[in-house]
């Protein structure tokens, strides 16, 4: 099997859960995730089955997220599943959130959250916060390309916010960040990712519609429509010469530029264009 899988992760499972899933019905062991989940998190979660795999790097990796957010209060965890640290009496309105959500909008400085996988001298953060111990958290630079508020209920001082923004950032972060700005705290109560790259709600399939290996590949993806990658259709000729790792004429691209190159309307290769060729650097074959 050669392809990907848009799966919608349900809550309650990681995204390495997933891939032991979907391993078990395939019969296949080379399967990977783009992009963590928390648990708690749900939404979009690609996969790539196979030698697809092979292709994780040149997948975008901008993301979009649909984020519920309560304010009133912060947790160690930054979501619902961590304990209330802290309580606030103030109450907040439309027009509050609206006026700071425009900080964090562009490139920002983002403190990642103490309960994450983030390595700090070879330990992850998560580890020294469950032993108690302090360790110094160095802010990472996101970016943050459309921010909204989507909804607020007042009476429960909750709101729904979309965010889409670049690879690294938490959601979590933002929302105890937005709590501090509005003197008010806030966590996450739950998060859908509605698109990671090509990868939207529309395409996802449910885990538990996936139970044999006939329903994992029916709905596997062409993923030449997924890579933000320029294209090249071999001819017979061509496809033979790069079957043998030998390079074809370049015509159209860039010095540099990564190619698909594409036979009988599938990814036969991935190559890297030179000035006069086009050379292999990862070929997959007829699939």
């Amino acid at each position: 099997m050669f392809g990907f899988l848009n799966i919608y992760k349900p809550v309650g499972m990681t995204s390495f859960d997933v891939v032991a899933v979907l391993r078990k019905i395939s019969h296949i062991k080379q399967i990977g995730h783009t992009g963590t989940l928390d648990p708690f998190a749900e939404g979009v979660l690609p996969v790539c089955i196979g030698k697809s795999t092979k292709l994780i790097e040149y997948l975008a990796s901008d993301k979009a997220y649909l984020a519920t957010v309560q304010f009133g209060a912060n947790t160690e965890t930054y979501d619902i599943e961590g304990k209330i640290v802290e309580k606030f009496d103030r109450q907040i309105n439309v027009t509050d959130i609206e006026n700071v959500l425009k900080d964090f909008e562009g490139e920002i400085e983002q403190y990642p959250p103490i309960y994450s996988a983030i390595k700090v001298n070879g330990k992850k953060l998560y580890d020294y916060a469950r032993a108690g111990q302090k360790v110094e958290i160095k802010p990472r630079k996101v970016n943050i390309y459309k921010i909204e508020l989507r909804s607020f209920d007042f009476e429960s001082q909750s709101a729904q916010i979309y965010v889409e923004c670049s690879k690294g950032t938490y959601i979590r972060s933002i929302a105890n960040d937005l709590g501090k700005k509005l003197e008010s705290g806030g966590y996450l109560t739950k998060l859908v990712r509605t698109k990671a790259g090509k990868f939207g709600l529309d395409t996802t399939v449910k885990l538990e519609d996936i139970k044999t290996e006939e329903d994992v590949e029916r709905n596997l993806l062409n993923p030449a429509s997924y890579l933000d990658l320029r294209s090249y259709n071999l001819n017979d000729y061509e496809c033979e010469r790069v079957g043998h790792g030998m390079a074809i004429k370049n015509v159209e691209f860039n010095s540099g530029e990564v190619v698909i190159l594409l036979y009988g309307g599938k990814i036969y290769a991935i190559g890297i264009a030179e000035s006069s060729w086009i050379k292999a650097k990862k070929v997959f074959g007829v699939l």
